[in-house]
């Protein structure tokens, strides 16, 4: 994005990087795990006329590099960085957007840190813990886990997939790599570098995470979740319809499945900014 600043951030156990672009109000995006801040860069390029976008990768992933051995991060533990990250910018309420692991690092920060917070929009947070079926689902993602240590990623990232995609359906496409510009390759590279980290120390502790739904029912952020339109019935979209649910609020239909917001990024910054109007329109509960 033209004009974006890349900044670090040191933090306990981990100096992070991100990156600052735009004007206005301040517009945290989180992504999630083995993804980083890249994944985000086409919906904040097209947002950054009305806010200053600030994009970062979590700790451990990319270029946020820890400062110490690595060891299994939690939700909490995501947090406690965007709560640190927030406080280096000056403290002013953010509306923030997570996808995917990162919408959950967003829903512990409103529950958390309510005065950090604007709005939240949590897109297709995967929570299993919030189903009816969470014992099939913890052993299917330990399967994952168990796969990875003894057939190693790919294989891993191949069951991890079917429980985006639902069990029945379609393998994932190969993209074109000929068509990707450099930028979206580095990312790819960036995000296969990931994958040994996410699987060993991330996929297990973050997928046990329950949000504190009394909090956030009772809290002043007002929270929105979205859910792509041709997203298959995987643990993000059950998960989402789940947790809108139970904080009694409907779900916002985005363009595209659970990557949608980097792959339809000019039509999801739209639905983006008309929510966070509106929210901003609507008196504090």
């Amino acid at each position: 994005m033209p004009g974006t600043e890349i900044k670090t951030l040191q933090v306990p156990g981990a100096r992070l990087h991100y990156e600052v672009g735009g004007s206005g109000p301040l517009l945290l995006m989180i992504p999630g795990a083995p993804a980083d801040a890249g994944a985000l860069a086409g919906l904040a390029e097209n947002l950054s006329d009305r806010y200053t976008v600030v994009r970062y990768d979590q700790r451990g992933l990319s270029r946020s590099t820890l400062t110490g051995p690595p060891a299994d991060q939690n939700v909490e533990a995501f947090s406690r960085d965007a709560h640190d990250l927030l406080t280096a910018l000056g403290g002013e309420p953010a509306y923030v957007l997570g996808n995917s692991g990162g919408a959950l690092t967003g829903l512990d920060l409103a529950a958390r840190h309510p005065g950090q917070v604007r709005a939240l929009i949590a897109h297709e947070p995967p929570i299993p813990e919030l189903l009816a079926d969470r014992e099939r689902w913890r052993a299917t993602f330990r399967a994952v886990h168990d796969t990875y240590l003894g057939q190693g990623a790919g294989a891993a990232m191949r069951k991890f997939a079917a429980t985006i995609e639902g069990e029945d359906g379609p393998p994932p496409a190969m993209p074109d790599f000929s068509q990707m510009p450099a930028e979206v390759l580095d990312m790819m590279g960036r995000i296969h570098g990931n994958l040994d980290y996410f699987l060993a120390h991330v996929l297990l502790p973050v997928l046990r995470f329950v949000p504190d739904l009394a909090a956030l029912r009772a809290g002043p952020v007002p929270i929105g979740v979205g859910v792509g339109v041709a997203s298959p019935a995987g643990v993000p979209v059950s998960s989402a319809l789940a947790l809108a649910d139970r904080l009694g609020t409907k779900v916002i239909d985005f363009p595209g499945d659970h990557q949608g917001l980097g792959t339809d990024a000019a039509v999801s910054a739209e639905i983006v900014h008309d929510t966070f109007a509106r929210v901003a329109a609507t008196p504090a509960r």
